[in-house]
């Protein structure tokens, strides 16, 4: 089948050309998907797209023009696709629904321990051949207590991580998981209450209506001073301006960002020769207790063989008419 890989990547490139082995006809491109780069896929029967594209109603018609018929996403996420017009236009949609929730886990709780133990301030200095500890101070993760919300596939395995350190864990999830529970001790609570409680939060929810935000002034208000904040998950689940206010004030100790709700043009991008424009993100990068990654969780082999190896099984079950599994549906 043609297919246009939008947001082609080099990281990725040689996972999906070994899964596809031949069977697919790829247009690898770096562009994302947009109003303007649809007529790239001319020709196509497929488009790939990832995370920063954007498959609103205006790009899924125009697609639908030139003769898409299949969307393969190479994301769990769907957020930035319009479902509801897809299933409208008879363009039939597959996900990557799980790659590896423990490479995304293992992430958020790395960033925890750099941020405690200022891994990244510590290596600075001795590359300036300063060898003092004053300022390095951290604190022991054992009896911390840990907040997660969202105990998901990914939020189950940071619970069991931070479990082995010791941590007590408390949870916010609108399904209690028992097996988690009887595993770790884990304690399910109103957010309000966990804001509370918690030293160290961490978010593993998906994106919607009700979770948009769910880190916000008023939350935050809720928190203890110095609690550490760690977003793996998705950009908007933080109002981020309301972060910095918290960091300027110390009720923010410590800030981990992999994710960025106006990460779409500047994440995955080299924009060393560039002016920065995101006064947002400018002012997050002059404290030296926040860690950025560039929506760089997923980002093991195990967890790129793996969106390859579905990405293919989704585009050949497209090309024979059957099922993957993988759907989706509004």
């Amino acid at each position: 089948m043609k297919t246009a890989i939008y947001s082609t990547h080099k990281f990725e490139q040689a996972y999906l050309m070994n899964a596809s082995n031949g069977k697919h006809e790829f247009i690898l491109l770096e562009e994302s998907l947009s109003e303007n780069t649809v007529n790239l896929a001319q020709d196509c029967q497929a488009i790939c797209i990832f995370v920063g594209d954007k498959a609103n109603a205006k790009v899924l018609n125009k697609l639908q023009d030139i003769g898409i018929k299949y969307i393969a996403l190479r994301s769990a996420g769907y957020n930035h696709v319009d479902v509801a017009e897809a299933k409208k236009l008879g363009i039939k949609l597959a996900r990557v629904p799980e790659y590896s929730p423990y490479a995304v886990a293992e992430h958020a709780v790395a960033m925890m321990l750099a941020l405690n133990r200022k891994i990244v301030h510590a290596h600075n200095r001795i590359n300036e051949l300063n060898f003092s500890l004053d300022g390095l101070v951290g604190f022991d993760m054992h009896q911390k207590k840990a907040g997660i919300i969202g105990t998901g596939k990914i939020g189950r395995q940071v619970a069991k991580i931070l479990y082995g350190f010791g941590c007590t864990l408390l949870a916010h999830d609108t399904i209690q998981n028992e097996a988690l529970k009887k595993h770790t001790g884990i304690e399910y609570l109103d957010l309000k209450t966990l804001c509370k409680q918690a030293d160290i939060i961490s978010l593993h929810l998906p994106l919607n209506d009700t979770s948009e935000h769910i880190i916000d002034q008023d939350s935050i208000s809720d928190m203890k001073k110095g609690v550490m904040l760690i977003n793996t998950s998705r950009g908007g689940l933080v109002n981020t301006a309301d972060v910095v206010d918290a960091l300027k004030s110390g009720k923010i100790g410590y800030f981990g960002m992999d994710v960025y709700e106006e990460e779409e043009g500047l994440f995955f991008q080299d924009r060393s020769d560039d002016i920065l424009q995101d006064d947002v993100i400018a002012r997050l990068m002059t404290f030296k207790n926040v860690l950025i990654t560039s929506h760089q969780a997923f980002l093991t082999d195990t967890a790129l063989q793996n969106i390859a190896d579905t990405t293919i099984h989704n585009l050949d079950c497209f090309e024979q008419g059957i099922l993957s599994g993988n759907e989706l549906e509004v």
